[in-house]
This record gives structure tokens, sequence and C-alpha cells, in this order.
């Protein structure tokens, strides 16, 4: 198993289909993200504005790398339609050498 200090996975939720396909095509396109797996209606239960609210949702789950976290976070900002959307990255510590090299070549800051 290899490890890449870098690596991440970024949990995105997104309102639609729609949007988090808008969302994983634009990051994937703009190299932030290597790989982006839409996961369908999901129920979040959360707290806004004094309210509980279950919404269903679509879990984005991105296979990207430390190197373009800034960038990807302003990236789902841009395209995402929450006030506060979630964007979370958790640090891989194992994985595939040759999968994670794969994440680490396709994945840069723009230009």
């Amino acid at each position: 198993m290899g490890v890449d200090q870098g690596a991440l996975v970024v949990l995105v939720t997104a309102s639609s289909q729609e949007e988090a396909l808008l969302i994983g095509r634009g990051v994937v396109q703009k190299k932030l993200a290597a790989c982006v797996t839409v996961v369908p209606n999901v129920t979040s239960i959360f707290e806004w504005e004094g309210t509980v609210s279950e919404e269903r949702e679509w879990l984005l789950v991105m296979k990207s790398h430390a190197d373009v976290y800034d960038a990807l976070e302003s990236e789902v900002k841009a395209l995402h339609s929450y006030e506060v959307p979630e964007v979370i990255a958790l640090s891989v510590t194992k994985g595939s050498s040759e999968y994670l090299a794969w994440v680490k070549a396709m994945t840069h800051v723009p230009d």
C-alpha cells in the first residue's frame, strides 16, 4: 500500500443531481480532482438558522490532492447554490500506490 502525504478525499453535498454533475464535471475539467463519484439520494439532517431540516441531497466524493485544495474549494463554492456548502477534506493514509500516483498526476493548480 502506497502513501501520498497529499492525497485527499473531499466530500461535498449538492441539492440536485444536476448541480452535483455540474460541480463534478467542473472540478475534473479544471484538474482540481482526478475523479468525482456522485452518490445519489442521500439524506442529510442538519440545523440551519434555528431549524432542523431533513433534505435529500447528492454526495460528491472527490479524489484530489492537497496541492490543489484551495483552488478546488474556491471552484466548488463558485459553482454551488448553497450559501455555506459542505466542503470537507479527509487525508488519505493508505491506498494503492498506482492509484495515488494517478490522482497526483491528474491534479494541478490552474494557470
